[in-house]
């Protein structure tokens, strides 16, 4: 059961910038309570406690300066273009944080790692991390997106944008190409999409 030493207003506050619902606490000693994602954060006088069974779900959003976190990505397409799907998932030193997939339309497969890219980003930021190590299976898209490759084609220069903006909210980030064998949780999130259509 971690404990978060801080300032329970401002971890409050981070909280419900994140979206998380805040209620009073359930005795005289807690000032209120959390729920996401698996975890329940309660404030005492100078701490936080978060419990349940994913808590860095609320650690990232309640730690001053909101942590570190891999972020990994997959998009995957059958067709390319065809049917396609997005898979992601965050992991810090307490495990999995996150994760999450959904279907995209008929899509190439390039579109669709962008879009997974976007979305695990969106998710960090939304989870309140500062830093980030993000990781994919796509060479192109890690190279278009650290500048090292043109992009040429204007579907995907657009969603480039969208994560350079997105990357633009951490105080550090990474981006490196990865084998699939190390992306296999993202690229597994992605099929299953695809496959329980």
């Amino acid at each position: 059961m971690p404990t978060v030493e801080c300032d329970p207003n401002e971890a409050r506050r981070r909280l419900e910038e994140a979206g998380v619902s805040v209620t009073p606490g359930n005795t005289e000693h807690e000032q209120w309570r959390a729920t996401r994602d698996g975890a329940t954060a309660v404030a005492y006088d100078d701490k936080v406690v978060v419990q349940g069974s994913q808590p860095a779900s609320l650690l990232g959003l309640i730690q001053p300066g909101g942590g570190r976190a891999h972020v990994y990505f997959d998009g995957a397409s059958r067709g390319n273009p065809g049917p396609a799907a997005v898979g992601w998932a965050i992991v810090t030193s307490n495990g999995i944080v996150a994760e999450g997939s959904r279907r995209l339309g008929t899509m190439t497969n390039n579109q669709a790692e962008y879009e997974a890219l976007i979305a695990a980003l969106t998710a960090a930021v939304e989870y309140g991390y500062d830093e980030v190590d993000v990781r994919g299976d796509s060479q192109l898209i890690v190279k278009q997106v650290r500048g090292e490759w043109n992009t040429n084609n204007p579907e995907l220069r657009e969603r480039r944008v969208k994560a350079h903006e997105l990357l633009q909210n951490f105080d550090r980030w990474s981006l490196e190409h990865v084998p699939r064998e190390i992306n296999d949780r993202a690229d597994s999130l992605a099929n299953e999409a695809l496959d329980n259509a």
